[in-house]
């Protein structure tokens, strides 16, 4: 049987073991969330052997040829030396400078210690202690100078837990920056677009909604979100008028919601983010409505807490 390393320890696992959990088996703790591929929480790092990837495209080619591998993809058929992500030494230090609670939201604004550069609609992976999440960021590059996530914790959850605890000025590491689904294309200028969010799946889209205004998006907006706790509910008011609008549905009005989008050109994009069951019921009613299938972009969050 092949043999894992990580620092001094070393023991035999059966050819083929899931490399995330032979770790976490083994006591070597991994965190993860959607063991997709997606969300990059199990980020470790080969140093001698290589194990097989289901998914080597996941990584940036850069980081893979690093020996960067996402642990839940891997399976170990020979010797492999691992170390397992340190965010003190292989993440960016950044403060908590805003904590605002909207109900079970916590809107999280952070300040790296050094310049970050993003895109509105990726996503990042927050360390608190030893327990990693993926979150999406909300903030805008070049507008706001700080990175803002939206959290909910109206379910328990080690992350979440934790998060309840933040004060100002706290540390919380950043760790892997990926390109999510989500984005804005400024071919999309003229277009409708349509911005579908459940719950916190309005984190990236609320990115995406101010650059597309910054950018000079000619086309219609239309942003539907549908939650228990409307918590941009201001913010989005603020910027609705002529060209924006914006539908706050709650959780029991959802199926009533979905049935009155009418589809108004064939031109329309739709972004649309949240937990599984939500998005495939949007995605369900736009293939109904007569949005082409190329112009639906969705982003699913993980319900693990």
């Amino acid at each position: 049987m092949p043999e894992l390393c990580v620092g001094e320890r070393r023991w035999a696992v059966p050819t083929g073991s899931n490399l995330l959990d032979a770790l976490n088996d083994a006591g070597v703790s991994v965190p993860y969330s959607c063991r997709a591929g997606s969300c990059h929480a199990c980020l470790v790092h080969c140093l001698e052997g290589q194990p097989v990837d289901a998914l080597p495209e996941a990584l940036a080619l850069e980081k893979h040829a690093q020996g960067w591998r996402l642990a839940c993809q891997c399976r170990v058929v020979g010797d492999l030396r691992v170390a397992v992500f340190d965010p003190l030494r292989d993440g960016l230090a950044a403060r908590v400078c805003g904590l605002d609670w909207i109900g079970e939201v916590l809107r999280l604004r952070l300040s790296p210690e050094r310049p970050w550069r993003y895109r509105a609609g990726q996503h990042v992976v927050l360390w608190l202690g030893e327990v990693a999440r993926p979150y999406s960021l909300a903030s805008l590059p070049g507008e706001d100078d700080f990175l803002e996530f939206h959290l909910d914790c109206s379910r328990p959850g080690a992350f979440c837990d934790q998060a309840r605890q933040l004060q100002m000025g706290d540390e919380i590491s950043l760790g892997e920056l990926r390109g999510g689904a989500l984005h804005y294309d400024p071919d999309w200028q003229a277009r409708p677009l349509w911005l579908l969010a459940a719950g916190t799946g309005l984190a990236p889209l609320w990115g995406i909604l101010r650059e597309a205004l910054q950018q000079g998006h000619e086309g219609p907006i239309k942003v539907l979100h549908v939650a228990h706790t409307h918590y941009l509910a201001e913010a989005l008011q603020a910027l609705a008028g002529e060209q924006v609008s914006v539908e706050l549905v709650a959780g029991e009005d959802f199926e009533a919601a979905l049935a009155g989008l009418r589809l108004v050109s064939r031109q329309t994009v739709a972004l649309v983010c949240g937990a599984p069951g939500r998005v495939e019921q949007f995605a369900r009613r736009l293939f109904i409505a007569g949005v082409p299938r190329g112009q639906v972009f969705a982003d699913v969050f993980s319900e693990h807490a």
